[in-house]
């Protein structure tokens, strides 16, 4: 179990520790510069003053001793040797600079310390901005966001890079929510048509008719039950991304695909035109297979009573385009046809398919990588382009 925040061990914040480090880098900095100083001064300041004296006086005249008052235990004039004279100034000269090059730099030094603490308090403010929203940050409160502003630096973009992500999770876990009141309502409802069949149908002693009859009720909701588990597992299953790529020729899955659908095409009356390019794509196989059965399958289905037509093309640079004669659908309407269980006009409209036919299709596409747009076409119908990866 992981310790709270009241258990963890006492540790030196951030703060601190660049506060510390400024302060024993200006500490270093300064005691070596003042260190340089103290010996080129030291080793200056005889020659300096032997030289002062020697111009002040001629050489020939240059006495060996100073007179100085207050030398003598009388306090009167006594004679000091020159030389010691000059060691004395020197070390004087020495003495004093070296206590005041401590005291300036213990100074300065409190100085630095003062200013680094502040400085790195306000460098660090959007840390523990965005320390402070990522922990009162939950499922119920997503949309808040950082909006730190300030001068382009790391610290801004890891603000906004912070709030793309919740961005993305805010995102996510509406889509979620909606997947998961979408996927109840569509069990709920064969569920209970197998309920209804059993508790009403089959109470007494029905007819063998009626039993048939019952019993293809219960067959239908079975498979339509059937094929939303399988749509939930491909969907998710795509969610996840992909563990492993290949090159895969996408004109020849595509080719498989509409010869699956041929026949309930033709059952259909939809005339399929198919112009395929040579493409190569990275990817899995049984994924796109299933990306482009879905185009297929919606093209054919969500056509005219009679005499439409569907068109398939591929190009080289791992584009397919699938596209159908249809009922006119309104432009504010495509962007939520990837959404699940969309089907045409409302999420409650019964169909063949599970409701999520587009939804896979735009799933697989971005686990590839890839994009996947809708255009309505001006005569009725949709036109769909997925863009893959090249191989």
């Amino acid at each position: 179990m992981p310790a709270t925040a009241s258990e963890r061990p006492a540790r030196l914040t951030v703060r601190v520790k660049l506060t510390a480090l400024y302060g024993a880098l200006f500490l270093g900095s300064g005691a070596v510069l003042l260190t340089v100083i103290y010996l080129l001064v030291r080793d200056q300041l005889s020659f300096r003053l032997a030289t002062t004296m020697g111009r002040a006086m001629p050489m020939d005249t240059v006495p060996s001793s100073v007179a100085v008052r207050g030398y003598n235990p009388d306090g009167t004039l006594g004679f000091v040797p020159a030389v010691e004279v000059t060691r004395a100034v020197e070390a004087t000269t020495l003495d004093t600079l070296l206590l005041v090059s401590i005291l300036s730099l213990v100074g300065v030094a409190a100085v630095s310390v003062a200013a680094g603490w502040w400085l790195s308090g306000r460098v660090l403010r959007p840390l523990h901005t965005i320390t402070a929203t990522a922990q009162r940050l939950s499922s119920t409160n997503l949309h808040e966001r950082l909006a730190i502003k300030g001068p382009p630096d790391e610290l801004t973009e890891l603000a906004e890079t912070f709030d793309r992500m919740l961005d993305r999770l805010e995102s996510s876990f509406d889509s979620q929510r909606r997947f998961v009141a979408n996927a109840s309502h569509e069990l709920r409802t064969p569920l209970a048509v197998q309920r209804a069949a059993v508790q009403i149908g089959l109470a007494g002693n029905p007819s063998p008719e009626k039993a048939a009859e019952i019993r293809e009720q219960l067959l239908t909701a079975n498979r339509r039950i059937e094929r939303l588990i399988d749509g939930l597992l491909v969907l998710a299953r795509s969610d996840r991304g992909l563990a492993k790529r290949a090159e895969v020729e996408l004109h020849a899955v595509v080719g498989e695909a509409v010869e699956q659908y041929r026949a309930e095409a033709e059952r259909r009356q939809v005339e399929l035109q198919v112009r395929l390019t040579e493409a190569t794509v990275s990817g899995d196989r049984v994924l796109l297979t299933q990306l482009v059965a879905n185009l297929v399958a919606n093209a054919i289905r969500h056509n005219l009573a009679e005499g439409g037509t569907v068109w398939v093309r591929t190009d080289a640079f791992g584009g397919l385009t699938v596209s159908n004669t249809g009922p006119k659908v309104p432009a504010k309407q495509i962007p939520r046809l990837f959404e699940p269980f969309r089907r045409g006009e409302g999420r409650t409209d019964k169909g063949e398919g599970a409701g999520l036919g587009l939804s896979i299709v735009d799933s697989i596409t971005r686990a590839h990588g890839g994009t996947v747009r809708a255009h309505r076409r001006p005569d009725g119908g949709l036109r769909v382009k997925v863009e893959l990866p090249r191989g």
